[in-house]
C-alpha cells in the first residue's frame, strides 16, 4: 500500500505524492518517478510499475507536476515542470523516514525526459542516477527530429524501452545511447511506449516483462556504484556527449 504525502512547489502551488515503502529493502536508495505528460501519478501503469520495483526491494516515491494535480491536459511550461521537480526532490529529501543515500530520479515519457534536464543541470542535487521508462526520444512520426537533450546527462543511466514504441524504438534508442558511457538499455521486446506488448502475446509474457524491467530498475537504484548488476540478458551496456528542447508528448 502506498501512503500520500504533500509539497509546495514555491508559490506556484501544492501537489500530491505517493510512497511505496519495500517490504524487504535491499539497499539504502530512494527511487522517485515522474508520470508522462498524458496521465497522472494515479494511472495504472505508474501505480503498478512503482509498486512493483517496491516489491524488488527499492523504496519508490511518485508525484504528480502541477498541470496533472489540477486535472489540467496540457503539461506545464518546461520551467515550471523543472521547478516542480526540484521541489520534489527537495521533499524526499526533507520527509526523513526515506533512504536517500541513493537517490535517484525518472518517470515514464516526459516525466523522464525532464528528469533528465534535471540530472545533466548538476544543481549539486547529489543525485546517483537516472531510469527513464519509454523515453520520448523524438514526436510521433517524427524520426529526424531527435530529443538528444539526453545525451547532457553524465550520470549512470537506465533506459526501459519497447522494441514497438512510435516514440523511440529501442533499436533507435541503442543507438545513441551508444555515446553514453555510463548507460544501460534494457530492452522489452514487442512493449510500446508503456512497456504493453500485443494481447495475442498473453498476460503472462506481459506480466513477466514487467516484472523482469522492475528487477533491473530495483538492482540498478539499489547498486552501491555506477557498475550496474543486470537480470536480464537483453540489458545491453552501451557506451559519452552534449544538448535541451520543449516538451510536448501526447502519448502517456
Amino acid at each position: 500500500m502506498a501512503s500520500g504525502f504533500s509539497f509546495h512547489v514555491g508559490a506556484h502551488g501544492k501537489t500530491s505524492g505517493a510512497i511505496y515503502r519495500a517490504a524487504d529493502p535491499v539497499g539504502q536508495a530512494t527511487l522517485v518517478l515522474a508520470h508522462g505528460a498524458g496521465a497522472p501519478r494515479t494511472h495504472p501503469f505508474m501505480t503498478s510499475m512503482a509498486a512493483r520495483i517496491a516489491k524488488k526491494g527499492v523504496d519508490v516515491v511518485t508525484f504528480n507536476f502541477l498541470y496533472a494535480e489540477a486535472g489540467r491536459k496540457a503539461p506545464d511550461r518546461v520551467e515550471l515542470l523543472e521547478a516542480t521537480w526540484r521541489a520534489a526532490i527537495a521533499a524526499v529529501r526533507a520527509r526523513g523516514g526515506l533512504p536517500t543515500e541513493r537517490l535517484v530520479i525518472g518517470g515514464k515519457s516526459m516525466g523522464g525526459r525532464i528528469a533528465t534536464h534535471i540530472a545533466a543541470a548538476n544543481e549539486g542535487l547529489v543525485l546517483a542516477g537516472v531510469v527513464l521508462l519509454g523515453y520520448p526520444l523524438h514526436p510521433l512520426g517524427k524520426p529526424t527530429v531527435v530529443r538528444d537533450e539526453i545525451l547532457r546527462v553524465k550520470l549512470p543511466m537506465l533506459v526501459i524501452q519497447g522494441t514497438r514504441d512510435e516514440l523511440g524504438t529501442a533499436s533507435e534508442m541503442k543507438k545513441l545511447l551508444a555515446r553514453m558511457p555510463r548507460a544501460r538499455l534494457h530492452t522489452v521486446e514487442g512493449g510500446d511506449h508503456s512497456l504493453a506488448l500485443l494481447k495475442r502475446e498473453g498476460q503472462e509474457r506481459q506480466e513477466s516483462e514487467l516484472d523482469a524491467a522492475a528487477a533491473e530498475i530495483a538492482a540498478f537504484v539499489a547498486a552501491p556504484s555506477s557498475r550496474v548488476r543486470t537480470t536480464k540478458t537483453n540489458a545491453t551496456e552501451l557506451t559519452a556527449s552534449t544538448a535541451r528542447k520543449p516538451v510536448s508528448e501526447k502519448k502517456r
